[in-house]
């Protein structure tokens, strides 16, 4: 799911956006609540229409950017007291107040509020935050309700404990989510670790119902992932990597900004449909990042996207054609051969 924070996947119009193959964008409830705030959105008719997206949208619940963003922030039972990163103004935001906004955006998947515990933790703090972050998920299931249109995900907390993951998912299991995700990771803790934690934390929780990896990833995280047994995953890594100038082939990564494009009048990647490289050189594409056009952040972000959306597309016919062991080794032999930056 490509990532537009504040109500845009930055430098793309919408329906570029869905041209790559698109099919949920994220919406994020902290950035939102603060500017233009829920109410003034749901007066003019909700998130889609606003943003000019027709298809489904996920919401986070904002407790990740709360204790990320905020500075100080005072956590309780009641929920989280914060402070506004852009003019530092006083919220408190609750598990129900969580819900409020996110049905005020009129989002179709909505997020349960939680803590996102940090990393490195010790196992009594980190025990502490998610028996806390259980009982906000069963408020906000309760404040939620169940209704036919919309759905609303739990979120699997524990670190890297398994004996946690596990108490969180019978917890979840039991509030009875209309989809989960596992979250607390992708925060510092490294692609072995995490892929350590994925190795059991999905199959704690129903395989009947959507697993979602919340904030990964590059290309091997999301193989790995579904590897085992993930479904949906969002990251802001596509789109700003393209900003940054870094570009995602099947081969490795090219940084545009370096010199020895600067003369390349090869695309980007031939099998890509975008337009940066279906209409582009390597050598214009140089110039428009080292130019600081805007151009250039519109391009470079396309075809991360497209990327990755052929990148899950390709995963999704492996699966079906009972490939998907096969799609790996070849995944992963490609990328054997290093940075793409030589070729």
């Amino acid at each position: 799911m490509p990532v537009g924070t504040a109500g845009t996947v930055k430098a793309m119009l919408p329906s570029s956006v869905r041209s790559t193959g698109a099919d949920v964008i994220l919406g994020n409830t902290y950035h939102l609540m603060l500017r233009p705030t829920a109410e003034r959105i749901s007066v003019l008719g909700g998130l889609h229409k606003f943003i000019g997206w027709e298809y489904p949208i996920l919401t986070d619940s904002g407790g990740f950017q709360v204790m990320s963003l905020s500075g100080l922030t005072k956590i309780s039972e009641k929920g989280v007291e914060f402070k506004s990163h852009i003019d530092g103004s006083a919220h408190f935001i609750t598990p129900e107040r969580s819900i409020e906004l996110q049905s005020l955006l009129g989002s179709d998947i909505s997020m349960c509020f939680d803590e996102c515990t940090p990393y490195p933790v010790d196992e009594k703090t980190a025990l502490k935050s998610m028996q806390l972050s259980m009982r906000w998920a069963k408020r906000s299931r309760e404040t939620f309700g169940h209704q036919d249109d919309r759905s609303i995900f739990g979120i699997q907390q524990g670190s890297v404990f398994r004996d946690q993951r596990e108490e969180s998912a019978e917890a979840l299991k039991l509030i009875d989510f209309d989809g989960y995700a596992v979250g607390g990771l992708a925060v510092g803790e490294g692609q072995e670790k995490m892929f350590e934690v994925l190795s059991y934390a999905p199959d704690l929780l129903p395989s009947e119902k959507p697993r979602y990896l919340m904030g990964v990833g590059k290309p091997d995280d999301i193989v790995g992932a579904v590897s085992n047994g993930i479904d949906m995953m969002d990251c802001v890594l596509p789109s700003r990597s393209g900003r940054t100038g870094q570009l995602f082939t099947q081969r490795g990564v090219i940084n545009i900004k370096n010199s020895r494009h600067q003369d390349d009048p090869r695309p980007i990647d031939e099998h890509c449909s975008c337009p940066a490289c279906r209409n582009y050189s390597r050598a214009y594409l140089h110039h428009v990042f080292k130019s600081q056009e805007i151009i250039s952040s519109m391009l470079l972000t396309w075809h991360n996207l497209q990327y990755y959306q052929d990148l899950m597309d390709c995963i999704r016919n492996a699966i079906k054609l009972n490939l998907f062991d096969k799609f790996v080794d070849e995944f992963y032999a490609f990328r054997a051969e290093g940075d793409i930056e030589p070729f």
